[in-house]
């Protein structure tokens, strides 16, 4: 496989990546195609990532929940 090849089908989005077999196939072809320092630099964005979430959670979970009003209801009386 050249390296044109290797490259187009890594960049050329394909119905199989959907699979499992082609998810896997497709970041085993990233992994290769990938400089160390670039997957140094995904996992420090995914890192990141992950700590934002977290810290939204947490401030989700010390917020206080807000009452829900009961709906007001009129008895219906006779007309007058």
């Amino acid at each position: 496989m050249t390296k044109k090849e290797l490259h187009q089908l890594c960049t050329t989005p394909d119905w199989r990546w959907g699979t499992a077999e082609g998810a896997e196939l497709h970041t085993l072809l990233l992994g290769l195609t990938t400089t160390f320092r670039e997957k140094i630099q995904w996992l420090e964005e995914a890192e990141t990532f992950l700590l934002q979430l977290r810290a939204a959670r947490e401030k989700a979970a010390r917020k206080p929940k807000r009452k829900s009003k009961p709906a007001v209801t009129r008895a219906r009386h006779g007309r007058r």
